[in-house]
């Protein structure tokens, strides 16, 4: 697991649209400045034209090729400080140029809003009201389904089992507290996010840290999936006619969801506080006037209809429905993960979120199990609990209305926590070299698009593979998400331990209080339910957090083969030498020793390069006399190389070639079976076998038409050969084009 940034040290935030672009490490800040030692290529000539396009302001606006207008697209970087210069390009460089383009643009700006300016990432910051309903909706939403989950697995032992409900429900509420405790100990320790990942990678080791990224990763396709799947089903037991349509009405609304988060933090907030404070207050509603009239009644709890056993009563199953009970903690650590989605201070405003969240999930879970039990219900198809107890209390009146539309409104938005907190989990991971760098990259309405697509697409495929069924999906839902609450919970234990502050005991204490009870639901989950389902997320874990490990070692080896490396001595600089006989005098040789001990592709200073350009020629034209023109103008050996189907057309070419004046060398290849791109790749590969020293530039003429349809009249000759080349070392592929006009 990479340590902390140089941002986490002056205590700013971690996300920003800079890290992309980590900064180069001491010992690669010494190797540039060795190489640049040796970097001898004479005085530089005048600039051809002013790099700062402060000359041509006035130019008038580009024609029918010059369709880029960087003119106008660029101004002076403001505020820069004297000797520095700089450009920095306007909203209008990103315009396309083709008509279709620009409509497809409009449209993006209208569903997405205008582009955001990285300095704007400051603002795009929460306050805890808004922060609120956006993190908590998913842990909200939860009491919609979790005492249903927990009941049905205690049905199946006869409605003599349902008294289990409430001590099961204790303990939750004590899992609960445990666990939100523990993670507010864990946000001032770790002040700029990632949760149980940074947590378990920092003080367990970087298996424990992927381990618990797999459970979250897992945790969050889930929760967009069950989310879904209850909101429609809550929908559904409203409108049993919509049946037939949940799957296609949930996948609508993971892309509406999807869209929203994509026009960024700020403004996908500002779509859920209303559902989210809706939802509490019908709820909240819904307890005052339930426990009302069960206080009329002298709070005697209501006999449940007889119900058969179709399983024995034992402690597997009553570990079952504990479990199945646990999924209303889902979300307990979206805030850990989000941190620096807050504003200043973020931790403490972080940490407050968490207190609030935490007090009204144990409020509406404990309210609605024991007016459940109250109420005498018992699940049953085609109906959930809470729209039962709904009716129930509200027999007249648009209350009980009320209370479905505020609930199938928090389910369906509850997936937006996954897509808060899933991007930010792949961005800690890919800047810790585990997860694709592109998911780096922050768009230009400062939200992580690739995560959010990557988290919609996966989530579609869950939501529709499971036919949008909450039940079915359950058993998957536990594993992953308490595995990375034991990790995080259990890393913490060890992080008081190491850095032993004042209070560390304490501390220490109740994280491992937390773990404790986490493992004992994970263990629980994943044994109870593993026939269930549970082995997909078993199985999918250590998959996973392999794959991690396969990124981070592609990772890994692209930077040692990219690494600067100093030269191999340091004797005073080098002075010219002449180059070979078949070309102009070449750059010196560079340090002793160095060329010898560069690998292909190694080379780093201008005098370590030996060039051949190589042109390949089909026929004499204007496309292949520009290409030949710009070659020689290198000033470097050129080789240009013609493929003939048969002996007779290299003859007519050779001749065409006398006729020109035989300006540049040319070697001829009969082709009888009139491939193209595979006969000259070997023979390029072939040259460079011959001359490994050697750095082959391969000038290809093109023909650029304008209008897609007249391409496809031609062969793309051009682009096969330049794939082709690119997985040869030492080959550099460069186009001449010629624009057609039309």
């Amino acid at each position: 697991m990479a340590g902390r940034s140089a941002d986490d040290d002056r205590g700013g935030t971690v996300v920003t649209p800079s890290a992309e672009f980590p900064p180069l490490e001491p010992a690669e800040m010494d190797a540039l400045r060795r190489v640049g030692a040796y970097w001898r290529v004479g005085a530089p000539p005048a600039l051809p034209v002013d790099p700062t396009l402060d000359r041509y302001r006035n130019r008038p606006t580009p024609g029918r090729f010059t369709r880029l207008a960087p003119i106008a697209l660029f101004r002076p970087e403001p505020g820069a400080p004297a000797g520095r210069d700089g450009l920095v390009a306007a909203e209008r460089a990103d315009q396309p140029d083709s008509p279709l383009g620009r409509r497809l643009r409009r449209v993006r700006r209208v569903l997405l809003g205008p582009p955001l300016a990285s300095a704007a990432v400051l603002h795009e910051r929460m306050r805890k009201l808004v922060a609120l309903p956006v993190l908590s909706s998913d842990l909200l939403s939860s009491v919609a389904y979790g005492p249903e989950a927990l009941l049905t697995v205690l049905v199946l032992a006869g409605s003599g089992a349902l008294g289990l409900a409430l001590p099961l429900s204790a303990g939750l509420v004590l899992l609960m507290v445990a666990v939100g405790i523990s993670y507010r100990q864990t946000i001032p320790a770790y002040p700029h996010g990632a949760g149980s990942y940074l947590v378990a990678g920092d003080n367990l080791g970087v298996g424990a840290g992927l381990t618990a990224a797999a459970g979250l990763m897992l945790d969050y396709v889930l929760t967009v999936s069950v989310s879904i799947a209850a909101g429609v089903h809550a929908i559904t037991s409203a409108l049993p006619g919509l049946t037939p349509f949940a799957v296609p009405l949930g996948v609508l609304v993971i892309l509406l969801l999807l869209a929203g988060n994509l026009r960024g933090v700020r403004a996908a907030g500002h779509l859920f506080v209303l559902p989210t404070y809706a939802f509490v207050a019908a709820v909240l509603g819904l307890l005052v006037v339930g426990y009302l009239r069960a206080a009329g009644r002298g709070f005697a709890p209501v006999a449940p209809p007889v119900v058969p056993a179709t399983e024995g009563l034992g402690l597997l199953l009553v570990l079952r429905a504990f479990a199945s009970g646990a999924v209303s903690m889902t979300g307990i650590e979206a805030v850990s993960n989000a941190v620096p989605a807050f504003r200043t201070p973020e931790w403490r405003n972080a940490r407050t979120t968490l207190a609030w969240m935490v007090a009204m999930l144990v409020v509406l879970f404990a309210g609605l199990t024991l007016l459940i039990h109250l109420a005498g219900l018992v699940p049953r198809p085609g109906e959930t609990l809470l729209s039962q107890l709904a009716r129930l209390t509200f027999p007249t009146g648009p209350w009980y209305a009320v209370v479905q539309a505020t609930t199938a409104l928090i389910l369906l938005l509850a997936a937006n926590t996954a897509f808060n907190d899933f991007p930010r989990l792949l961005f800690f991971m890919a800047r810790a070299g585990h997860a694709p760098r592109r998911f780096l990259h922050l768009g230009d309405r400062l939200a992580f698009g690739n995560g959010l697509v990557a988290l919609a697409g996966t989530a579609v495929v869950v939501f529709v593979a499971f036919g949008g069924h909450t039940e079915k999906l359950i058993p998957l839902y536990a594993v992953g998400v308490f595995l990375a609450f034991t990790l995080s919970q259990s890393g913490m234990v060890v992080h008081w331990r190491r850095h032993r502050g004042g209070g560390w005991r304490r501390r220490a204490l109740v994280n491992g209080v937390g773990a404790t009870l986490s493992g004992l639901v994970l263990l629980t989950a994943a044994v109870a339910k593993f026939t269930e389902g549970a082995w997909v997320v078993v199985v999918a874990v250590p998959l996973l957090v392999l794959l991690f490990h396969r990124i981070h070692r592609h990772y890994r080896t692209l930077h040692a083969a990219l690494a600067l490396r100093p030269p191999s001595a340091d004797p005073a600089p080098p002075t010219a030498a002449c180059g070979p006989a078949a070309g102009p005098p070449e750059p010196a040789a560079g340090p002793p020793g160095a060329s010898a001990s560069r690998p292909v592709e190694g080379e780093e200073l201008p005098q370590e390069l030996r060039h051949l350009v190589v042109v390949p020629v089909v026929r004499l034209n204007r496309a292949s006399m520009r290409a030949l023109a710009y070659a020689v103008s290198l000033g470097r050996p050129t080789l240009a190389v013609h493929l003939a189907p048969e002996d007779a057309e290299a003859d007519r070419f050779r001749e065409q070639w006398r006729a020109w004046g035989d300006h540049v060398r040319l070697e001829t290849i009969v082709s009888p079976y009139r491939a193209v791109v595979g006969p000259l790749a070997h023979y390029l590969e072939a040259l460079h076998a011959a001359a490994p020293g050697l750095v082959l530039t391969v000038v290809v003429p093109e023909v650029v038409l304008r209008r897609p349809g007249h391409r496809l009249l031609h062969s793309r000759t051009g682009q096969r050969l330049r794939r082709a080349l690119r997985a040869l070392p030492g080959v550099v592929v460069t186009t001449v084009p010629v624009h057609v006009v039309e």
